[in-house]
């Protein structure tokens, strides 16, 4: 009774981070829509844990003119996101390009290259590459927060990717009906017409089950849950 005490007691004394949910491996399908395009294509997102101690988050699109690869290798620090790798592809629709991103936290440097431009910056606490911020803020919104603000290296740029939380919604997928949290990417209007929507599951640890985006040029491209699994159990809707 003691110990059990003293461990509840010595979890109250740490950083809220330090005590962070761990992760959770995941994989999931998705119906990919251009809705320019008369056909629609696949996407996959999964975390994975790597036989080093490290985590392989992966996110890939395929339709039948384009393509993209994105893959992050990563780790928990103190209960936070820490990227390690980064590496990215897309081919058709446009001009292909591909980014390397190598994050030494010894050095406090990442290095690499953007569509053939040398990347080498200093690193500083809690940034984010292009593919972990995503699982961060699927961690801060299981936390509860409404309001979530990261640095990321977009690209060989240090950019802030700011959120905020619209509510619960329901959500249509192929495996039922979902109680999610709705996301909105927060951007200055006169810079940028761009809008980003999210939508986390309530029920599976938070897994994104719906994308949309529309591009400035008013072309939109959304990611619907087609199948998924979130620590080996099957993800599942009501009918």
């Amino acid at each position: 009774m003691r110990r059990a005490l003293f461990f509840i007691l010595a979890a109250f004394s740490l950083p809220a981070s330090l005590i962070a949910a761990p992760l959770q491996p995941f994989s999931a399908n998705y119906t990919a829509d251009w809705k320019q395009l008369p056909f629609s294509g696949k996407a996959e997102r999964s975390l994975q844990a790597d036989s080093n101690g490290t985590w392989k988050l992966e996110f890939s699109a395929s339709m039948l003119v384009a393509g993209l690869n994105e893959t992050s290798w990563l780790t928990l620090h103190n209960g936070e996101v820490r990227p390690l790798k980064y590496r990215y592809s897309r081919t058709g629709l446009g001009k292909s390009k591909s980014i390397k991103q190598d994050f030494d936290w010894t050095t406090q440097r990442v290095t690499g290259s953007d569509r053939g431009t040398p990347i080498n910056a200093t690193l500083i606490q809690g940034v984010q590459d292009k593919s972990s911020y995503q699982l961060a803020l699927q961690r801060d919104v299981a936390e509860g927060k409404t309001s979530m603000s990261y640095q990321v290296f977009d690209g060989d740029e240090l950019d802030t990717y700011d959120f905020r939380v619209l509510g619960e919604e329901s959500v249509e997928t192929m495996v039922g009906t979902v109680d999610a949290i709705k996301v909105e990417r927060v951007r200055d209007p006169t810079q940028s017409k761009r809008i980003t929507i999210l939508w986390f599951a309530k029920d599976w640890d938070y897994l994104l089950v719906r994308l949309q985006q529309v591009e400035k040029d008013g072309k939109e491209y959304q990611i619907i849950l087609e199948d998924a699994t979130v620590n080996d159990k099957k993800v599942k809707g009501r009918s």
